[in-house]
C-alpha cells in the first residue's frame, strides 16, 4: 500500500486537494490548541484531540459545500 506525507491511508478523490486539507488541519489544530505531530504519528494524540480535528475539519467542509451549493 502506497503511503502519503501525512501518514493516512486514506485515498483522495482530488490529489491537488491535499494542501487545502494540512491547511484546513493546521487552522484546526491552531483553533483548538492541539499539537500536531511533526514526524506525522497521531498515535501519542488523544482521542478526544483527533475527534476534535476531524469534527472542526467535518464543519468546515459542510460550510464550503453548502456555500458552494447556495451560489455563494
Amino acid at each position: 500500500m502506497a503511503s502519503n506525507s501525512s501518514g493516512s491511508r486514506n485515498q483522495l478523490v482530488v490529489p491537488q486537494a491535499r494542501a487545502a486539507l494540512q491547511s484546513m488541519k493546521m487552522e484546526a489544530a491552531q483553533s483548538l490548541g492541539v499539537q500536531i505531530p511533526a514526524d506525522g504519528y497521531y498515535g501519542n494524540v488523544t482521542s478526544r484531540d483527533a475527534g476534535s480535528l476531524g469534527g472542526y475539519i467535518t464543519k468546515k467542509l459542510v460550510q464550503i459545500a453548502e456555500q458552494q451549493l447556495s451560489g455563494r
